[in-house]
This record gives C-alpha cells, sequence and structure tokens, in this order.
C-alpha cells in the first residue's frame, strides 16, 4: 500500500487507524524527504559549487601526487597521541573513582536491620 492509501485508510477504519494513520503519515513525509533530496541533489550537480568542487578535486589530485610528503608529515603528527593517550586513562581513572564513590554513598544510605525481634510471627501456621 502506498502511504496515501494507508493514511486513507487510517482515517476509514477505526480499529487500526491510529497505526494507519502514523504509517501512512511517516510514508508521505519520507516520500517528501527522498523527493526533496533528490531535487537539492540535482540542482547541487548544476550549480556553481560542483564546479568548485571539481576545482578541489584537481588540488587533491596534486597532493596524492605529492603522497611520500604528505606521508611524512603524517608520521610527524604521531607524537601527539601520548597526550591523548594520558587524557582518556585519567579520564577513565575518574570515572572509576566516581563509581567507587557512588556505589560507597549507596551502601551506607541502606539502614540496617532493625535489632528488635519482628512484630508478626515469621512462620506460617496451617
Amino acid at each position: 500500500m502506498s502511504p496515501s492509501q494507508r493514511l486513507s485508510r487510517g482515517l476509514k477504519y477505526s480499529t487500526v487507524g491510529p497505526v494507519d494513520v502514523t504509517r501512512g503519515a511517516v510514508g508521505l513525509g519520507v516520500n517528501s524527504v527522498r523527493s526533496s533530496a533528490s531535487w537539492a541533489g540535482a540542482l547541487y550537480r548544476n550549480s556553481q559549487v560542483a564546479r568548485q568542487l571539481e576545482a578541489e578535486l584537481a588540488t587533491v589530485g596534486e597532493a596524492v601526487a605529492n603522497l611520500p610528503e604528505t606521508l611524512d608529515k603524517a608520521r610527524g603528527r604521531r607524537t601527539r597521541r601520548r597526550p591523548r593517550l594520558l587524557v582518556v586513562a585519567v579520564g577513565v581513572a575518574v570515572l572509576a573513582g566516581g563509581a567507587a564513590a557512588f556505589s560507597m554513598v549507596r551502601r551506607s544510605r541502606t539502614p540496617e536491620p532493625s535489632p528488635l525481634p519482628p512484630s508478626v510471627d515469621v512462620t506460617p501456621k496451617p
């Protein structure tokens, strides 16, 4: 069934109405988004932005031609990885400490059992 048929059927029947109304409305919304995306894509392909993108792709092609130099630059950035790892390790330690503190606080809030005997007989009588 198409979304518009679902919508009309959902409005007609009261038993399955809310489900079909919802599915029909969502289907119409999805079809509308697809149509808009298709129109925007066609507009984009025919615009000046697409031409500028082609020029940038040519620049990327030059960068690929100079790949050894690009790789050397990328290898020089690896030294920054250790401080990031340190920050992640500190974050994990803080989270673990917070979890332990939360657990301790929660345990301290649980009431201790009463030292008095129960006021009702615990064992059932036949």
